[in-house]
Parts: C-alpha cells; sequence; structure tokens
C-alpha cells in the first residue's frame, strides 16, 4: 500500500453534521490525523444548524477507510450516513459507449443512413474493398484484444476482468490522438484460437493493439498476426514500453554524457516488455546487455539453454547478449552497469546494490505498483532515477506512444509499424523536453502533454511515407472535397 493518499482509493462519504457541535475545520483534522486527504467537501442540504455534505477523501489503500470512518463517528455531532467508491462509480455500465456522428431526424437521413441508400456505399465497398478505409469506422478505428493473462500487476484474471483495462486503454486512445478504440476480451488461451479469431474481426478494424496477453505466446501471436493482416499489429506490453523507454534513455544519455554504443545494461526481467526493450536498444547500437529472469543471468552455458528447455525467445536472447557468460542474481552481475532497466517485480534488487553500478548511473525501474528499488532508497547511488508511476518523476508510461503510433500508422494507412517507425516515435518523445530544460528528473514529458501524441504522429507518419509502409497520404479529418466524384465514378479520398 502506498503512504501516499491517492485518487485511485477516493471515497465520498456522505455525512450529517450538527453544526452547534462539530466545525468543518474539525472534521477535515480527524480526516487528516486518519491519514486521508480532502479533496471536495461540498453542501448538500442545511437548515437549522443542521446540514449534510458530501466529503470527498483520497486514501491511501482500502485499508485506511475504516480508519476515516472511525475518525469521523468519534466526533460528536457527525452521523455517516453513506459512502461510495468513486473508483468503482467511474466504471459503473462500462467507460465507453457508442454515438451516432449524424442525426436521424427525417425519412431522408434515414434513406442515406440504413436502407435504402447505403445499399449503393456496400456495392461500392464490394468492387473496390479498400474503400472500406474512406467509407466505414476503419479508418480510424482500432480493435484492443487481451485474453486476460497478464493484466497490469495482477496476471491471468480472465478475460472478464480484464475489460476494465481494455475500456481504459480506449479511454486513452480517444482522449489523446482521437483514435476509436474497441475492447475485446477472448475467452481463450490457445494461440492458435486467438490469431483466429482476430484474422476473422480485422475486417471492421484498421489496426490491432494486442494488450496484456502473457509472454512467451504473445510473441508468437504477434508475429503470425503481423504476417497474416495488412492492418498494423502492436503488441503494446512490448513495444510501447520499449519506444518510452528509448525516449527516456536518450534524454538521460544528453545529461549525462554517454553514447547509446559505451552503455552496459542489466535488465531485470525478461517477459514482453524486457525482450522488446532489448531489441530496440541493440537496433540503436547496445551492445553490452546482460538480462536476468527468476533463475538468474541468460546466458548459453545455462543449464535450460543447454538441455534445450529454454523458450525460443530467450535462447535468441542468451545468443545475443552476456557473451561473457555471467552468472548469477541481479545484484551479483550488476557491477560496472551504466544503466538498470527493471520489468520484473517489487523490490527484485536491493538499493545498496546499485553502488556496484558506474558513476552517473541510471535506473529505470518500472514495476507497478512498487518498483524494483523504490526512489528514495536507489538515491544515494543513482543520479537519475525513473519508474513506472505518477507519483515520481520520470514516468515511463506507455500512454506517451501508443495513441500517437496508431494516429500516424491510420492517418498514411501504413501497413505495419516497423522497428524505424518505433525509433522515430522515440526521437519525437524526447524531443518534446527541450536541451536546456532537461534535468535529472525531467527527461521525459508528461502523460498530460498535449504536443506529444501530435509529435509521434508525425514521427511514424513520415517515416511510413519515407520507407514505402505508408498507403495514402491524407488526414482522418477529411474536408467536404475529399468526398467527390469524378468521371469514373471514384473518390478522390
Amino acid at each position: 500500500m502506498s503512504a501516499t493518499p491517492s485518487a485511485q482509493f477516493r471515497l465520498t462519504i456522505r455525512v450529517r453534521i450538527d453544526e452547534h457541535e462539530t466545525a468543518l475545520a474539525e472534521i477535515a483534522e480527524a480526516i487528516a490525523g486518519a491519514g486521508g486527504a480532502v479533496s471536495a467537501l461540498d453542501l448538500v442540504e442545511s437548515e437549522g444548524g443542521e446540514s449534510i455534505r458530501d466529503i470527498v477523501v483520497d486514501a491511501a489503500g482500502q485499508e485506511q477507510w475504516q480508519e476515516i470512518l472511525a475518525a469521523l463517528h468519534s466526533l460528536a455531532g457527525v452521523a455517516v450516513i453513506e459512502t461510495t467508491d468513486r473508483t468503482f462509480l467511474l466504471h459503473v455500465g462500462g467507460k465507453i459507449e457508442q454515438r451516432n456522428k449524424h442525426p436521424i431526424a427525417s425519412r431522408e437521413d434515414l434513406s442515406m443512413v440504413y436502407t435504402p441508400g447505403v445499399a449503393r456505399v456496400c456495392l461500392a465497398i464490394h468492387e473496390e474493398p479498400e474503400r472500406a478505409f474512406q467509407y466505414t469506422i476503419k479508418r480510424n478505428t482500432v480493435a484492443v484484444v487481451s485474453d486476460g493473462t497478464a493484466v497490469l500487476g495482477l496476471g491471468d484474471i480472465g478475460p472478464a476482468a480484464a475489460m476494465p483495462v481494455m475500456e481504459g486503454k480506449a479511454c486513452l486512445f480517444k482522449e489523446f490522438a482521437g483514435v476509436d478504440a474497441f475492447p475485446i476480451c477472448l475467452d481463450t488461451k490457445d494461440p492458435d484460437e486467438i490469431v483466429q479469431s482476430i484474422v476473422n474481426i480485422a475486417p471492421t478494424f484498421g489496426g490491432i493493439n494486442l494488450e496484456d496477453i502473457s509472454a512467451p505466446r504473445c510473441f508468437e501471436i504477434e508475429e503470425r498476426l503481423q504476417a497474416a493482416l495488412p492492418i498494423p499489429v502492436f503488441h503494446d506490453d512490448q513495444h510501447g514500453t520499449a519506444v518510452v523507454v528509448m525516449a527516456a534513455l536518450l534524454n538521460a544519455l544528453k545529461l549525462t554524457g554517454r553514447s547509446l554504443q559505451q552503455l552496459r545494461v542489466l535488465i531485470i526481467g525478461l517477459g514482453a516488455a524486457g525482450i522488446a526493450v532489448t531489441k530496440i536498444m541493440r537496433s540503436a547500437g547496445v551492445r553490452e546487455i546482460i538480462g536476468t529472469d527468476s533463475r538468474g543471468a541468460l546466458h548459453v552455458r545455462r543449464e535450460d539453454y543447454l538441455d534445450g528447455t529454454m523458450s525460443a525467445v530467450k535462447r535468441w536472447f542468451a545468443e545475443v547478449t552476456n557473451p561473457e557468460c555471467r552468472e548469477g542474481s541481479p545484484a551479483e552481475v550488476i557491477e560496472g552497469t551504466d544503466l538498470l532497466i527493471g520489468v520484473s517485480g517489487a523490490r527484485a534488487l536491493p538499493a545498496e546494490a546499485l553502488a556496484k553500478m558506474n558513476d552517473d548511473a541510471m535506473v529505470f525501474a518500472m514495476a507497478n505498483p512498487t518498483p524494483e528499488v523504490v526512489p528514495e532508497e536507489a538515491a544515494p547511488y543513482v543520479r537519475i532515477m525513473a519508474t513506472g508511476r505518477s507519483d515520481y518523476p520520470n514516468q515511463i508510461n506507455n500512454v506517451l506512444c501508443f495513441p500517437g503510433v496508431f494516429r500516424g500508422a491510420l492517418d498514411v494507412r501504413a501497413q505495419r509499424i516497423t522497428e524505424q517507425m518505433k525509433m522515430a516515435a522515440a526521437h519525437a518523445i524526447a524531443a518534446i523536453i527541450p536541451e536546456e530544460e532537461l534535468r535529472e528528473d525531467y527527461i521525459i514529458p508528461s502523460v498530460f502533454n498535449r504536443e506529444v501524441a501530435p509529435a509521434v504522429a508525425a514521427a511514424v507518419a513520415e517515416e511510413a511515407r519515407r520507407s514505402g509502409e505508408a498507403l495514402a497520404d491524407g488526414k482522418v479529418g477529411f474536408a467536404p472535397g475529399d468526398y467527390a466524384h469524378g468521371e469514373s465514378g471514384t473518390s478522390r479520398a
């Protein structure tokens, strides 16, 4: 449990107050004494010295709610009427909805939106299937697909329980990049069934965002879908993390005066994110990398490599990293490294081990909610610290990447998202912060910086054009003239 009150544990407490006996200041003091933070205090009704008020309180965890309520019960003249969990309230009925873009207020509207006029559009698409990108939601819609096997820090909780996360992802797509996204949770863990299910629904969508699918299945699923579909397939747990890590690293290197080629890196955790981070760093020129999993450092002399039980993706990792075959736990192989990247779990490394790193050490500890090493304990040993949490500086958050990546890919109808497009996205994110503003606690822009998604979209679109991946050059916001028909009967769009 975090020691800091957080909106994720926000409670609305409706109380009846006899204002002759208890002042509002006393109520606020009682809540603060129990560790809560009052974010709003609203009057519902008042009569004859008695009022009913809604007090919005942030706590550090659900356990603290009882302490806060007990503090209120102890006050004379205060009665708790009811409480409301604000996070659950926000999710009631889901977080997204479908809305019509055009009103249906007359027979004429109906005849164009539906029958008989819609038949003409259907036949146009039948004759030229590519026109689905012009006349259906395909041009601006992404499927967010999961099987619920690797959800946030929750693990394998199943497809139904994964839906709130996928809905949230859809909210972020719309909020930050204007991309319509729809959550789809599949009730199967079989890679063949997952691939076939996505192939079957792909005609509806302009892109596929894979989410929270456990490793190593996620690698196979993404690879097969990329080969099967003519639209971008992007596993955000892999590539979104890798892009934002690279963006943070590019700026951290400017502060420490290092180059990518000079880096010595330790990666803790070799699931989806760890492998993708390795790939993007290698493509950028980093060569000295050691990775550790639950059995310690990977290398080609490890028993599971030699007996063939190591997964294919980890075999690849062992073959391209750690040529000296260093062995041991993260604390045993960290000596002489410049950068630690944690994508594993809570407190995977004792803070004292960071003393073995080189001067001006950089630590990106991204496990949530508790990092591999907490910033307060790492502070004496490192120059630059980043985490995946919003309550510390330098939050490495995938929302800096995926909305803009898909916006750019959709705008130019890129058939896939290449390594070069990912690097372009990383450079775009890093460049949001001018060099003169870079500081140890500011190497990555805020997730609420509205310049990020457009910059990423522009960089991805430009790289798609340069590499020949783009099939179009327009924007989703077409002008009216884009729908005009020439003599051939085909649209200019």
